[in-house]
């Protein structure tokens, strides 16, 4: 299905430590130097214009005292998530430039709202080079929200950013999936325990990026629709250097392009988020034409039906039909009576209106509780009266 794409800039570096004690985090030139380089114009987008952030003024904060910049990133979050939902209610396609991860509370915000007026759940696919998984459960401080962002989403962290306007957590283990991760990755084990599902490099190259993206539909087949969030140190920093925290082991460009693809190819995927790319790190501008290159190729998908190449089509499985859907299994996180975590199999909840399951859900202290949900088949999303109806979903 064909949609209008709408660029929105989320310039903020909010979440970021500074680099030097003199200077400031550079992500947040992004957006102006993605679109020096003619993204709007080559994909035909709509300007959904820029929200501001706050200024970056680490102060005196110390390791100790909690999330720099908390209350700050917690009042963007909820002006994103206005502009991301204005966007849908237009029925357009959000693509944020941000900044650095944090601006995916105020995506996951918005992605909270909309499965809320659903009476369903919205899913995330994070393509990033590291979990971002860091929270006062598994390290002596925290600190940078972006790096402690899918913690934050899913409900690990200090109140005022992990539960904004009483939404706890913004996305469920289970509806998360994880693709682009190092295979050390400090943090796997605290995701599997979670059982947040996930696909290292090694395993996204051993598949492919095609089959590695419908692999990722068929772990959310269960939700009303997921946002994409990927970050560009996902990118081996041979190819991407121009990031805060590059790390070896990552994806080509031409992996992400076909991964990007085959993720936005399908009414499922409500919206894109593009972070930490830092210009500062890029005076010729050339990482930022690589970049936008592979956007344009890779949102193809969204503005232009049946634009995916033979080669990926071919690549990848079928789609699993409605009746595999409800077979597929998934890890869900539980805890036993002593209070570790751990994952059993547990089917998904069944497509039908009204039926519900139980799903682990973490509360304040960490721990994690039942709590009733239900995810309601595609379709239902346009029967819904207001914003919904326009966001351009449909069924499969």
């Amino acid at each position: 299905m064909m949609r209008r794409i709408a660029v929105l800039d989320a310039p903020t570096n909010l979440g970021l430590r500074p680099p030097t004690s003199t200077s400031v985090p550079g992500c947040g030139k992004a957006p102006g130097a993605l679109r020096d380089h003619g993204l709007l114009a080559r994909l035909r987008a709509r300007d959904a214009g820029c929200l501001t952030p706050s200024r970056y003024d680490p102060g005196d904060w110390r390791p100790g005292d909690g999330v720099c910049h908390a209350w700050e990133i917690a009042s963007y979050s909820v002006a994103l998530a206005d502009r991301i939902g204005a966007v849908m209610d237009s029925g357009e396609f959000p693509l944020v430039l941000g900044g650095d991860c944090s601006v995916l509370l105020g995506s996951a915000l918005a992605m909270h709202r909309l499965g809320e007026a659903v009476g369903g759940r919205v899913g995330l696919v994070y393509v990033d080079g590291h979990s971002d998984f860091r929270h006062p459960g598994n390290a002596s401080y925290v600190g940078a929200a972006a790096g402690e962002g899918l913690a934050l989403v899913t409900g690990r962290g200090q109140i005022d950013l992990t539960a904004i306007e009483g939404r706890r957590p913004y996305f469920r283990d289970i509806d998360v999936a994880v693709l682009g991760i190092r295979a050390q990755d400090d943090y796997r084990l605290d995701l599997q325990a979670a059982g947040i599902t996930t696909r290292p490099v090694p395993a996204l190259r051993a598949e492919g990026a095609a089959r590695t993206a419908q692999w990722a539909h068929e772990q959310l087949a269960h939700c009303a629709g997921y946002w994409l969030h990927v970050d560009v140190d996902v990118l081996d920093p041979a190819v991407m250097p121009a990031v805060d925290a590059p790390d070896p082991g990552g994806i080509a460009f031409a992996e992400l392009e076909i991964l990007l693809a085959g993720l936005v190819d399908t009414p499922h995927c409500l919206g894109v988020e593009v972070t930490v790319f830092d210009p500062d790190y890029d005076p010729d501008g050339a990482y930022a034409a690589e970049i936008v290159n592979t956007l344009v190729a890779g949102l193809r998908p969204v503005t232009v039906p049946g634009s995916v190449s033979p080669r990926l089509r071919a690549a990848a499985s079928p789609r699993p039909t409605p009746a595999r859907r409800q077979s597929l299994e998934r890890p869900v996180a539980v805890a036993d009576p002593g209070g570790v975590t751990g994952a059993e199999k547990q089917p998904d909840p069944p497509a039908v209106p009204g039926a519900r399951t139980v799903v682990a859900a973490a509360d304040e202290g960490g721990d994690f509780g039942p709590s009733t949900d239900s995810a309601p088949p595609i379709d239902r999303l346009a029967q819904v009266p207001g914003s919904l109806r326009t966001t351009g979903l449909s069924a499969p």
